[in-house]
């Protein structure tokens, strides 16, 4: 867990951007992916295995620059 905190801590702003540009976004028409399973989310719809996948892959750049913003706040109010 220390290794991964560590990457994210090095890894530039820039790359988590390029990743949701990129995967999390993609395919761009006629929805994004992640639109459209997070709807199907909340209709009650997703539940094929591909589906979940599906969203979950789509998710994960996402989360990783939620977490990438997170640990820039906690460093720039001075905590480890």
């Amino acid at each position: 867990m220390k290794a991964f905190v560590a990457w994210v801590d090095r890894a530039p702003l820039w790359l988590f951007v390029l990743f949701v540009a990129t995967l999390g976004l993609s395919p761009y028409v006629p929805e994004p992916h992640i639109v459209e399973k997070i709807r199907w989310l909340f209709q009650g719809e997703l539940t094929r295995p591909i589906d979940i996948l599906d969203l979950i892959m789509h998710a994960i750049p996402w989360l990783l620059m939620a977490f990438k913003l997170y640990r820039m706040s906690i460093v720039s109010k001075g905590a480890p």
